[in-house]
């Protein structure tokens, strides 16, 4: 269930798999000049993946300067070329979710019709598709949830869901991260941990900020939550947010066990 960011050394990030077992969300294929030398990116990143001993792996797709629903058509087509490079490495990769942003900008983009240009974007990009990776769109500068939600409606594919962003939703929005997940959970597929004290996006240990921990014990509850990411930037940072999240997850199982009883 537990990934973690690689943006350690590649032998810290061998170290923090031996330790824990986790998972790796790669940042590899976020990046355009990576994407630009396509092949040889791969082959490199595979053998690193293999010297690390990663067994398993998401990506995280490409944001910057893109925006799937922009009405300059060069801008639209280039994004979606930029998804496509990114799904065809989680497939060469044997990756089994995909994370891209919603590239929302608040007070540049208009909400209005917001929505429907999303679903039609990931409608066009999922067409012919098979099922074998899940696509979740997270959160970053978006104020509200219920747009996000909306796109997700809309959509209504089984490889198409949500990804929470507790640290972006406690640092960027007002709205609490409570109403966050109860507004996303029906599509939430994906949680991306990380803290914060409300004041910028810090990426501090998990239970250091003033994210609830409640929260998120009931995001981990959601059984459609396969998967969960550890965003931190240091490896005290990661050990330190797997630990207190696998205890939350533990909990669950134990309050599970007493509820059949």
């Amino acid at each position: 269930m537990f990934y973690f960011s690689h943006l350690l050394r590649d032998e810290e990030m061998k170290e923090v798999i031996q330790e824990t077992g986790m998972g790796v969300e790669s940042i590899e294929f976020s990046i355009a000049e990576n994407l630009d030398n396509f092949s040889k990116t791969l082959l490199s990143y595979e053998k690193r993946l293999g010297k690390m001993g990663c067994e398993k792996l998401l990506l995280h797709g490409p944001f910057l300067d893109l925006n799937p629903v922009s009405y300059d058509l060069s801008i639209r087509n280039v994004t979606m070329k930029r998804y496509e490079e990114a799904y065809q490495a989680a497939k060469a990769l044997g990756a089994k979710k995909i994370v891209y942003h919603t590239c929302y900008v608040p007070d540049f983009y208009l909400l209005i019709g917001w929505a429907e240009r999303m679903a039609e974007f990931y409608r066009e990009f999922l067409y012919e598709k098979d099922n074998s990776i899940e696509i979740v769109m997270e959160n970053v500068l978006d104020r509200i949830p219920q747009p996000m939600a909306e796109v997700a409606e809309k959509i209504e594919h089984p490889a198409f869901g949500l990804c929470l962003d507790v640290g972006h939703a406690n640092c960027y929005s007002k709205v609490s991260c409570e109403e966050w997940f109860q507004t996303e959970k029906k599509y939430l597929k994906h949680l991306h941990l990380h803290d914060n004290k409300g004041d910028r996006d810090s990426h501090l240990p998990l239970g250091t900020g003033t994210i609830s921990g409640n929260v998120v014990r009931g995001i981990l509850q959601e059984e459609q939550v396969k998967t969960c990411t550890i965003e931190c930037s240091t490896q005290e940072a990661i050990l330190a947010s797997f630990y207190g999240a696998k205890k939350l997850f533990e909990n669950k199982r134990t309050d599970n066990r007493e509820e059949k009883q």
